[in-house]
């Protein structure tokens, strides 16, 4: 397979977006982002920026005439709008396509059954059949939580409010993964066409449980007045399910608890057992590396 030279990012701003974006500047790629008509974000003097309708194929297809890649992180609210982006890119000629994914297995089967990850999976199921009529290819990178995000917003710990839920009793490993490694994993997948066609690939930095993070939260912080709740994940997709058949469903009330099964419950595949870690570049923290992280949001 040929090389990649030309990448466009969708999404290049949010949590996600501005990482992949240093690491594929920094790796030498020549970077288009394309943003909404109404968007005022600036970019660096050397990212290309191209104004687009999401809504319209034949924009779309247009701003990618050119492109050998496209890297989507749009957030879970705009995930539905790749479907369109992946047909656009077919047309185009793009030859790779990296969705917006970056977090849980959607490969397992229980998590691709919960609804909070049907649009993702819609957008598989999308690619596959571009791969068939068009040639293009795709790679889907599976991360884990966001090891730096999940600690600066409290998802995975408050180490600075000094609190932690404890899904399942905090026991279970989960693979987690910080957003300056997801960049480079994306990097990774560019410069690796051929071993990454057409599949999921898995990297993490660190595979560990939340008793584990709160013993390293205690040894930064102290372990004076912490607040420590075992959560039970069967009652949180008790909630989600029930919340789910009202008329007007709150996403709030359902959206993260499915997230959280995903990643610590049972049968979820939360701690990733095939790595790619080697083929994509990523190294493992080591338990100095890991606590500097958890320092920085105590």
């Amino acid at each position: 397979m040929s090389t990649i030279s030309k990448v466009a990012l969708v999404g290049g701003t949010g949590n996600l977006g501005p990482a992949i974006l240093n690491a594929l500047l920094s790796a030498g790629f020549q970077l288009t982002v394309l943003t909404r008509r109404t968007s005022t974000h600036t970019f660096p003097s050397n990212v290309a920026v191209k104004p687009v309708d999401y809504d319209s194929l034949e924009s779309l297809t247009s701003a990618l005439h050119g492109q050998d890649a496209l890297v989507s992180t749009l957030g879970s609210a705009a995930i539905d709008q790749q479907l369109l982006l992946v047909e656009a890119a077919g047309k185009a000629g793009v030859k790779r396509f990296i969705p917006s994914e970056f977090g849980s297995d959607t490969q397992n089967v229980k998590n691709g059954k919960l609804p909070v990850f049907q649009p993702k999976v819609a957008v598989q199921e999308a690619l596959k059949k571009q791969t068939e009529s068009t040639g293009m290819s795709y790679t889907v990178v599976c991360t884990g939580p966001f090891l730096d995000w999940g600690l600066m917003v409290g998802f995975i710990m408050n180490v600075k409010g000094k609190s932690i839920n404890l899904y399942n009793g905090g026991d279970r490993v989960f693979s987690t993964t910080s957003l300056p490694a997801i960049g480079k994993a994306v990097v990774g997948v560019l410069q690796n066409l051929d071993a990454t066609k057409n599949r999921a690939v898995y990297v993490q930095e660190a595979a560990t449980t939340l008793k584990s993070l709160l013993a390293i939260g205690k040894k930064v912080t102290g372990s004076d007045d912490w607040k420590e709740e075992v959560v039970s994940i069967d009652d949180l997709l008790a909630k989600a399910w029930e919340e789910l058949k009202k008329e007007k469903p709150n996403p709030d009330a359902f959206v993260y608890n499915f997230i959280f099964a995903s990643i610590w419950g049972e049968g979820h595949g939360g701690h990733f057992q095939d790595l790619d870690n080697d083929l994509l570049g990523i190294k493992q923290l080591d338990d100095g590396e890991l606590q500097e992280i958890v320092s920085k949001y105590a």
